[in-house]
């Protein structure tokens, strides 16, 4: 049978568990063939300290059916950098599903494949989707045609078995979900700033605006060498 080409695009400085949540479900599926793309195969950094090792490079890569772009810090670099924006362009035009991971949907943004659509990113970065032409919808993952965008992080687990659903079928998705025992049971109703703590919001804020600021920026010089 043809492969289905999942491809994950990396960076310096991404969310590991943007790539790895969705990784681990993704690859499950019947038939997936799976690229970890870069601009080389030399080890990438990720925010936590794991190295990220590259199995693809931009111009190894064969077309894919399934694009994913992580999310993290890293980010506020990655959508300044032509190589990875062209990439990232140049695959979604062929392919099934084009999709991102928390702030992942800026490079998509800066590829100009969110312009006049819905999307979602990380809760503390929604009012920059207009920055990139997208209408912020509220959600944990948010489709608009061959367009899905998750929320921040953890999200890339439910994208990837959303994702598992529609490739594949829902029971071929719940047989994904239960061999990852994916059954989260939190200690804490923390998850989103809705019903997180007053002040466990603003013991982070100062972390999401300073970055916000990174990822301003960031933008706008991707909009000058557009």
């Amino acid at each position: 049978m043809t492969p289905f080409n999942v491809g994950f695009v990396l960076f310096p400085n991404l969310t590991q568990l943007d790539f790895t949540g969705p990784l681990q479900v993704l690859s499950r599926l019947p038939e997936a063939k799976v690229h970890i793309i870069a601009k080389t195969t030399e080890p990438v950094p990720s925010d936590c300290g794991l190295d990220l090792v590259p199995n693809s490079t931009f111009t190894t890569c064969p077309p894919l059916d399934l694009i994913c772009v992580p999310g993290g810090f890293g980010v506020a670099q990655a959508i300044t950098d032509r190589e990875t924006i062209d990439f990232v362009r140049r695959q979604s035009g062929g392919a099934r599903y084009v999709t991102s991971v928390c702030t992942g949907a800026f490079v998509l943004g800066a590829a100009g494949l969110l312009h006049g659509r819905r999307a979602t990113t990380h809760w503390a970065y929604t009012e920059l989707l207009p920055l990139v032409g997208a209408t912020f919808q509220k959600g944990r993952i948010v489709q608009d045609g061959n367009v899905f965008t998750a929320g921040g992080v953890t999200s890339g687990i439910d994208f990837g078995l959303h994702i598992a659903a529609e490739v594949a079928g829902a029971e071929v998705a719940q047989a994904i979900q239960l061999g990852i025992e994916y059954d989260p049971a939190p200690p804490f109703d923390a998850g989103h700033p809705d019903r997180a703590p007053a002040a466990v919001r603003a013991r982070l804020a100062p972390r999401y605006e300073k970055s916000r600021l990174a990822y301003r920026d960031g933008l706008e010089q991707a909009r000058a060498i557009a």
